[in-house]
């Protein structure tokens, strides 16, 4: 537990020194500049106060999944919009003021410091804040989601967080004491005003996040956050901060179980794995695969067996590279007693459709049991929150194990084995997976071509029909992706109009893209590496001659190197198709 309040504390410490703190700091220096010497303080607390509150009460609200940055960006865009202009304009400004001291002076008698009203204006800048953490602030609303960890792990957040604004806010003081003195007080107001108004603009069109995005692209070590999450500390405890991954305590022979392992030390491991309690039912499903007749599945129907529910989708280029382990898991243990269920929990419109997911499991050979989950009923009873994503039942029906996201294979199926032999079962050898495919840890990350979630785009994109010009002259930066042509882009997918093109400067060794096409007759996908037609020893296995023939929608395969390496890719996409994902490995 004190681990994770220093990491708390840290990560609060690294926020407010991060890029993203930039909106609230223009308010912060002129708010901390006015007023009596306690008035900094005041500020600073009011604002933790607002951003602790914040950050426990969207946590309970959204039960750990995270917070919806929409509306409090909103908020923000207002409070800085309102701080701009009341420094802009002095009348104004004042009119505002006398309130705020008639509301400090209620209560005990003031001290004439400025503290009261400065814990009002922090409460406002409270929520200029809040959508500052990014996935630091991700991992802190899960906690606060847990019970019993909640509010101190909040608060050891925010008072990182304080005791750095509070210094940036005391610096402000300095520099406004500075200006008074030599007359130019008003003037240093007034340009924090029309600074504080462009910096709502920009927060309103979106200018923040790119920005973000292009120092998380082209500085990754500028932050204190970013080096934290890389830290070993760190990435060895965030599945406890976060409360996911796997809930198994390490134990003789846990970690890579041999062929041939005693009995004994099969029970010894299952001891070590936790019991979560009963697992939830399937719920909210649509069509069975692979099962009698279509019938229905339920955990009680499969009591006494081992059952390890996976969570995927089958554009998910992440959830593709598990499939060759939970097929040789499937083939090694189905008859000592194991059942594997893939819960097919969609990301795109598409991949709600049974005959694409029917499709799908002809094509990766799945013989295992799967069910749609359209509606996100399981997914939400699980409370999962990523693909692909682990669950592992004994044989009584309670969750024993868990794990997200790709690796851990070893770790998972000594718990299998472990669970069998609980149950009862003989245990033979260990699996052999084929196929196994290893992703480059320097891959380029992945985005979308939607609006809802892009990133890396240097000129998008923007909702509607666009001409997004020729294609770019010179050398992209690495993990830039450009437009060229019109397009015309929803929130989840881009479809091509005249012209349309894609170039993508990469590192990776793979390169996919879901693809969909409308209408009954394909369309093609031009497929251009390094300023030439891929060549068939690059390719990947739905190019042809350096066309990709978009019938189905899914995730093809453009790109296949023998090493990972930096590389620029051009597409030139036929009218009618539609873009959803790139993912690269």
């Amino acid at each position: 537990m004190l681990v994770l309040l220093g990491f708390a504390f840290l990560a609060g410490a690294g926020t407010a020194l991060s890029p993203c703190v930039l909106p609230v700091l223009p308010a912060l220096l002129a708010a901390g500049g006015a007023g009596g010497r306690r008035r900094p303080f005041g500020i600073v607390l009011g604002l933790s106060i607002t951003f602790t509150v914040t950050i426990v009460g969207v946590a309970k609200v959204a039960e750990g999944v995270g917070l919806g940055s929409d509306p409090l960006r909103d908020v923000a865009i207002v409070v800085l919009f309102a701080f701009g202009i009341a420094l802009l304009l002095p009348g104004l400004a004042a009119r505002i003021e006398a309130p705020l001291s008639r509301l400090a002076r209620l209560g005990p008698r003031s001290t004439g410091d400025g503290f009261r009203s400065g814990l009002i204006v922090g409460g406002a800048l409270g929520f200029v804040y809040t959508p500052c953490a990014g996935p630091i602030l991700a991992a802190v609303i899960s906690v606060s989601a847990a019970s019993g960890r909640s509010v101190a792990v909040a608060i050891a957040y925010a008072l990182g967080s304080a005791i750095v604004l509070l210094a940036l806010s005391l610096g402000g003081r300095t520099l406004f004491d500075r200006a008074r003195r030599a007359g130019q007080g008003p003037a240093l107001q007034r340009v924090l005003g029309a600074v504080m108004v462009v910096t709502a603009i920009a927060i309103w069109t979106q200018l923040d996040v790119r920005f973000d995005q292009y120092v998380a692209l082209h500085i990754p070590d500028v932050s204190l956050t970013a080096s934290l999450e890389k830290s070993h500390a760190v990435q060895s405890r965030l599945p406890e901060l976060t409360g996911h991954g796997a809930r198994y305590e390490a134990s003789a022979g846990s970690a890579s179980e041999p062929a041939g392992v005693g009995r004994a030390a099969l029970l010894a491991d299952a001891r070590a794995l936790k019991d979560d309690g009963p697992a939830p039912e399937f719920t909210e499903t649509q069509r069975w695969f692979n099962t009698p007749q279509g019938r229905a599945l339920t955990l009680g129907s499969l009591r006494g067996r081992v059952v390890l529910v996976d969570f995927w989708t089958y554009t998910c280029i992440n959830c593709i590279r598990t499939l060759p382990y939970l097929k040789a898991w499937d083939t090694a243990y189905r008859r000592a007693g194991l059942t594997i269920v893939g819960v097919h929990s969609p990301e795109f419109a598409f991949e709600h459709d049974a005959g694409n997911v029917a499709n799908a499991i002809g094509q990766f050979g799945l013989r295992y049991p799967v069910v749609q989950d359209n509606h996100l009923g399981t997914w939400n009873a699980y409370g999962n929150q990523v693909w692909p994503a682990d669950y592992l039942i004994d044989a009584r029906g309670h969750v024993r194990y868990a794990a997200v996201g790709e690796g851990d294979y070893s770790q998972t199926e000594t718990a299998i084995r472990a669970l069998l032999a609980e149950a009862g079962a003989r245990v033979g050898a260990m699996s052999r997976p084929a196929g196994v495919i290893v992703p480059s840890e320097l891959a380029t990350p992945e985005t979308y071509l939607g609006t809802a979630r892009a990133q890396g785009w240097i000129n998008g994109p923007r909702p509607g029909l666009h001409d997004y010009g020729p294609p770019p002259s010179g050398t992209l930066p690495l993990n830039d992706f450009a437009y060229s042509g019109t397009w015309k882009i929803a929130e989840q997918p881009a479809t091509a109009a005249a012209g349309a093109g894609v170039d993508v400067q990469f590192q990776a060794r793979n390169v996919y893209l879901v693809l969909s096409s409308r209408g009954e007759r394909p369309r093609r996908v031009q497929v251009w590496l390094d300023g030439r037609p891929i060549a068939a020893s690059q390719a990947g296995s739905d190019v042809h001659g350096g066309l990709v023939t978009v019938r189905r929608q899914r995730l093809y395969a453009l790109v296949s190197l023998p090493g990972s390496g930096r590389h620029h890719l051009r597409l030139r996409v036929s009218p009618g198709i539609s873009g959803y994902a790139f993912t690269f490995g």
